[in-house]
Parts: C-alpha cells; sequence; structure tokens
C-alpha cells in the first residue's frame, strides 16, 4: 500500500472532512467508486505503485503498473464484488478522482470474521499534502464499521518508514506478523509488515 503521509487522524474517530494543515481544497470528498471511475482509479494505482516500489522491483517488472490493467481489474471487481463485505472508495477534488482505498474483510489465516482488512490506499503524487489520504482513512474505517467489522489490519513495506508513520498516527500499530512476498520473476522478495487497530467501541 501506498499512503498520503501528509495529514494523519485518528483511525478510531467518525469520518470527518477537516484535517486542518492548509488551505481546504474546493469540494474535497470521499465517495463509494462508480464504474465510471475505474480508469483514474487504475491511473493512480500505476502511479503510486510505480513510485512505492522503485528501489524495489526491476524496470521490467515497474512496466507491468499499468493503468488500463489495473483498470479492468477494478471494472470486474465492481461488477462482481468478491464479497458483500468489499468496497471500493474514490477520493476526489472536484470531480477529479485523485486517491482510493478498497476494503473487505481480512485474509490472513489468523483472522476471523470480524477482521476487516485495508487492501490498497493511494493517492497520486500531484494531489499530496491536501489531506485525501486522511479523509480515504477515515471513510475506509467508517465503511468497515458499517460492514461489522471490529479490527482493522493493514500491510505495509517493512522499510517503508513514511506510511507506517502516517498509520500509526492514525491509531494503529504493529502486532509483530510478517510476511515475505516473491516480487519478481528473479526471486526477489519484500518483506511487509501487519498494523492493526482496533475499531470496537471507539
Amino acid at each position: 500500500m501506498q499512503y498520503d503521509h501528509d495529514h494523519p487522524a485518528s483511525a478510531a474517530s467518525e469520518l470527518t472532512h477537516d484535517h486542518g494543515g492548509g488551505a481546504p481544497i474546493a469540494d474535497a470528498s470521499v465517495r463509494i467508486a462508480r464504474p465510471t471511475d475505474v480508469p483514474a482509479v487504475g491511473l493512480v494505482q500505476a502511479t503510486v505503485w510505480r513510485e512505492a516500489y522503485a528501489a524495489t522491483l526491476s524496470p521490467e517488472v515497474l512496466d507491468q503498473f499499468d493503468g488500463p490493467a489495473f483498470a479492468r481489474v477494478w471494472r470486474a471487481s465492481l461488477a462482481t464484488p468478491p464479497s458483500p463485505r468489499h468496497e471500493l472508495l474514490v477520493a476526489c477534488a472536484g470531480d477529479q478522482v485523485v486517491g482510493f482505498a478498497a476494503i473487505g474483510p481480512s485474509g490472513d489465516a489468523d483472522a476471523d470474521h470480524d477482521q476487516g482488512e485495508l487492501l490498497a490506499l493511494g493517492v497520486h503524487p500531484a494531489a499530496r499534502r491536501a489531506g485525501h489520504g486522511s479523509r480515504l482513512l477515515n471513510a475506509a474505517v467508517d465503511t468497515m464499521r458499517g460492514r461489522q467489522f471490529t479490527r482493522l489490519t493493514g500491510w505495509v513495506l517493512a522499510g517503508d518508514e513514511a506510511t507506517r508513520a502516517f498509520l500509526v498516527a492514525s491509531g494503529l500499530s504493529a502486532d509483530g506478523a510478517y510476511r515475505d512476498r516473491v516480487v519478481d520473476t528473479d526471486g526477489r522478495v519484500v518483506r511487509e509488515v501487519r498494523l492493526v487497530a482496533d475499531l470496537a467501541g471507539a
């Protein structure tokens, strides 16, 4: 995952729209994604993923982070969601989609029915420092509560200190779990660590 790190907000708080730290963005909002949003979501994801993994993956693999390819996956997911508890959210500046967040049930082996996962979250680099990341995170939390999740988890690259700092400032904390993923055809492995937050009773 890659995040907009600029405006931490409590993951246990209710969804809010004023996070301070700069001039308000006209018509800044977060909403449930529509099929017409998927080209923009694909573009944002490709841009953010290339940036996030630039120091980790080979140029050949980075070239596969393609906006239309990501958009095809999101279009299929919106048409046939993996479960009723999956949701794709988008952050907008006016009518322009500038970020996205995907949530759903956790796929971790130790997860129970009440554990949700922040599957992906990204904000286009040109739209950062405007609070979109915090609005997306708060909306994701609010949506998870509406899906009856009581615990939030998310996986981040072990070396991504900025993202971890954003999430820790937002109320998540590492629980000691990690996983190693093969990310390249040459067998290159990256380590991810898990961060969690309690959503119950907040």
